[in-house]
């Protein structure tokens, strides 16, 4: 075989899960595919996630839904994206907030700014609060970086406000997850983590922003079409067909 076919198939271990609740569509059920890859590589990473796919640590996963075809995946058009007004607010208000990229990393602020911000969010948005552990959030955020994964810490007066986990790809950059300090939301820090990865992918010469899951209708993901113009896939293509992309309307 040869060595781009190895590195286009890394040795894996593929599952689906039972059906469990949606968290997107209310009485939905999900199911889940996951390919468990633990020597995964830059092509094999950009491959599956122009063709929609997301990543978690060493997991690899997309939704196989009974009757469901709601999940899209969005990309932002780096070289015609233009901020809006709003966004450009967003850019002024953090005109003394610092950041670092670095490769993935766990620590005690990690944790508590990851649980504060899902516990703030149980109540703001009715989500589902458990808070994480270090071994899952090494798990989940650390394992399977490899030299394509980084995060992006945000400080405000040297303090901790926000960490953005992203892949590098061969074309883009994938956002993986972002969570901030809520007590820093007047600072829309969401909104300039993405600012900020576009900066990225034009000095890295990148053209897409991979946005992962887009469902119509739902509250959680409604800020994605705020990045304008955006590029819509329909389906989770396998590796070996060809991603179709359409214009985003």
């Amino acid at each position: 075989m040869k060595q781009e076919n190895k590195q286009l198939f890394p040795p894996s271990t593929d599952f689906c899960t039972l059906d469990y609740e949606c968290s997107y569509l209310e009485g939905n059920k999900v199911r889940m595919y996951y390919k468990y890859v633990t020597r995964s590589n830059a092509l094999f990473n950009s491959a599956v996630i122009e063709r929609g796919w997301r990543r978690f640590g060493n997991y690899y996963f997309y939704p196989i839904c009974k009757d469901c075809n709601e999940c899209k995946s969005l990309r932002i058009d780096v070289n015609n994206f233009k901020p809006s007004k709003s966004q450009k607010k967003a850019i002024k208000r953090n005109k003394n907030t610092k950041y670092i990229v670095q490769s993935p990393s766990l620590t005690k602020a990690h944790i508590e700014r990851y649980n504060k911000y899902h516990k703030w969010k149980e109540g703001k948005d009715n989500w589902k609060y458990r808070p994480i552990n270090k071994a899952e959030y090494y798990e989940n955020f650390v394992e399977g970086a490899y030299n394509f994964g980084k995060e992006v810490l945000y400080y405000i007066d040297d303090k901790l406000v926000a960490v953005d986990l992203i892949d590098i790809t061969y074309d883009g950059i994938s956002a993986i997850y972002f969570f901030y300090d809520p007590d820093y939301a007047w600072y829309s820090l969401g909104v300039y983590s993405l600012i900020k990865q576009i900066e990225f992918a034009k000095i890295l010469k990148k053209d897409w922003i991979y946005l992962g899951y887009w469902v119509d209708g739902c509250k959680s993901f409604a800020y994605k079409t705020n990045f304008t113009p955006l590029q819509i896939l329909d389906g989770f293509p396998e590796i070996t067909k060809e991603a179709n992309w359409k214009e985003f309307k």
